[in-house]
């Protein structure tokens, strides 16, 4: 059996346990977490609003949490953290079945990242999200402005 220690997905979800309890509550969890590449579902039980759809804080924050997964995923964890400086989001369709949000950024991007990201510096990127239902209907789009941001800056 493996221990959340040797498993990243895993390790990252009783992180957002921890960090973003709200979060957790809706359900959401990370499913796929790769160097680039990020992945995280919710459940429609329990998420529904008044009229039967996910209620759109709920779309947002299964997409916005992304960000930080994929810091932590690409990134030196001990230099920097994650922070979301604004997030756009367009609702494109009602959502009626578990959600699955994925985003990633190009190898170019990543080695750029990389490269900035020395002592001290804060670093801006933009990562593009897509949430679709069960039936590949397409929820929602964001586009989210982040920044890798030193400790003790």
């Amino acid at each position: 059996m493996t221990g959340t220690a040797d498993d990243p997905v895993a390790m990252l979800n009783a992180g957002l346990a921890q960090l973003i309890p709200v979060a957790a509550a809706m359900g959401v969890e990370f499913t796929e977490l790769r160097p680039g590449s990020v992945r995280a579902t919710v459940p429609f039980e329990g998420n529904g609003n008044h009229f039967g759809v996910i209620y759109a804080g709920v779309v947002f924050t299964v997409a916005e949490v992304l960000g930080g997964a994929i810091h932590f995923a690409t990134f030196d964890a001990s230099t920097h953290y994650p922070l979301v400086r604004g997030v756009q989001i367009e609702f494109v369709a009602p959502g009626r079945s578990r959600l699955t949000a994925t985003a990633s950024l190009s190898d170019e991007e990543v080695a750029r990242i990389r490269a900035e990201a020395v002592p001290g510096a804060k670093v801006p990127f933009v990562l593009d999200a897509e949430v679709v239902g069960e039936d590949g209907t397409v929820v929602a789009r964001t586009r989210g402005d982040y920044q890798l941001r030193p400790f003790r800056a």
